[in-house]
């Protein structure tokens, strides 16, 4: 059960990420201009692209997990702080806390790992083989 749960934990935390490097791929101009009006440099959203995208897809396949994770907390928590701290907006505030707790689930995963599942347990399995 628990590797099941973990599997679906892993898949539940890197769709939203997934899916929004995708958006911002195809919604590149859009993107960079709401990032500028935020105060944060366009000249990222490459970098929030790949964090975006090449992160949720290694959560979701369970690559260099620990790590990917503890970005993702600290990306999530950044977003709240930069897009999401008009608390008295109830759409904001509703938005920086969902970001809190996707960092709280990110830093569950850095802490319990991967699970069995994943690639990361393949590659342990290899190297003490």
């Amino acid at each position: 059960m628990n590797t099941s749960l973990t599997l679906a934990g892993r898949v539940g935390l890197s769709l939203i990420f997934i899916i929004s490097g995708w958006g911002k791929i195809a919604a590149y101009a859009g993107t960079r201009q709401y990032m500028a009006s935020a105060g944060v440099p366009g000249s990222l959203l490459p970098l929030v692209i790949a964090l975006e995208l090449g992160g949720g897809l290694a959560v979701l396949t369970g690559a260099f997990t620990r790590w990917i994770a503890l970005a993702l907390a600290a990306f999530s928590l950044a977003s709240a702080a930069l897009f999401h701290a008009n608390l008295a907006d109830a759409a904001q505030a509703i938005n920086f806390w969902k970001n809190v707790a996707m960092a709280g689930g990110f830093l569950m995963l850095a802490a319990q790992g991967a699970g069995t599942l994943s690639l990361d347990h393949l590659w342990s399995k290899r190297r003490n083989a």
